[in-house]
């Protein structure tokens, strides 16, 4: 069946397409008697078709190289450019900032086709679109008000992406990726700890500080979380795990700028106590 080729479409492109087609419909009409006696020829009708569709891609015409791959994905689906133009259509919704469409047919790729090559691909693609859809920007609301389904998602499907493909050549950009959602997960636990801080909720805000220290490691944020979660020890009243809290960003963060207020807090706590001179802040 010739293939409707819109009026945008570039003159370029429509010359392909047009010349493809007629000679892909030729052979189609010439093979549709003997495809089960010609798997060659089937296959290569495939990659014909695929290739012509990867000329509208690489134009961006996204409506007519989606229209291509739709038709490959249907009358070649016994090929390998069949599983092929399945990930181009999630490509494309990718191209056009449907990302929630594009990570269900990434998804789908990987769910059908768990040993296909493409695999890693697909869940970099995934990763990827989850995180764009995370990503901080001045016209979403602030963070604490925010959903963080996204953000979790994305965490998860970099950190598994990290460890199944530790040699992929995306990992400078996976390892920034897992540094920038993990950065704003933390920041929430921490933003959701100080909430109940103010109001008295110190074991909940313990929870959170907790929470973000042991499930969120090398955010970077470690030493803000220990800080905080010391001077919620204080109010506590538990000044023994205060002075270790505040300790462990002396010791473990030197270069941190909460290293300032931590000697502060055990300097107060050294003086407040009868055993002062046991109680000094080591570590500079």
């Amino acid at each position: 069946m010739p293939v409707a080729l819109g009026k945008s479409a570039p003159m370029r492109v429509r010359t392909i397409i047009a010349g493809g087609t007629l000679a892909l419909a030729l052979t189609g009409c010439a093979g549709e008697q003997h495809v089960a006696a010609s798997p060659l020829h089937y296959t290569e009708n495939a990659r014909r078709a695929y290739d012509l569709a990867l000329v509208a891609y690489f134009d961006k015409d996204w409506e007519l190289a989606n229209q291509l791959f739709g038709d490959v994905k249907h009358r070649y689906g016994y090929s390998r450019y069949a599983r092929l133009a399945e990930l181009r259509l999630a490509d494309i919704a990718y191209h056009q900032e449907k990302f929630a469409e594009a990570v269900g047919m990434y998804k789908s790729f990987v769910s059908d086709y768990p040993n296909d090559p493409e695999i890693s691909y697909a869940r970099y693609k995934i990763a990827k679109a989850e995180f764009t859809q995370s990503g901080a920007s001045i016209l979403l609301p602030p963070l604490e008000e925010r959903d963080l389904s996204n953000v979790r998602e994305a965490h998860v499907a970099l950190r598994a992406l990290i460890a199944d493909f530790p040699d992929s050549a995306h990992s400078a950009e996976l390892t920034y990726m897992l540094e920038v959602v993990t950065g704003l997960l933390v920041r929430h636990e921490l933003y959701v700890a100080r909430f109940y801080l103010i109001r008295d909720g110190f074991e909940a805000a313990v929870a959170r500080c907790q929470y973000a220290l042991t499930n969120y490691q090398d955010s970077g944020l470690e030493p803000e979380a220990l800080v905080l979660l010391g001077e919620t020890y204080l109010k506590m009243k538990e000044t023994d795990k205060a002075r270790s809290s505040f300790q462990l960003v002396l010791d473990k963060y030197p270069g941190s700028a909460f290293t300032v207020p931590a000697k502060r807090f055990l300097l107060r706590m050294a003086t407040a106590s009868p055993h002062a001179s046991s109680s000094e802040p080591h570590g500079g």
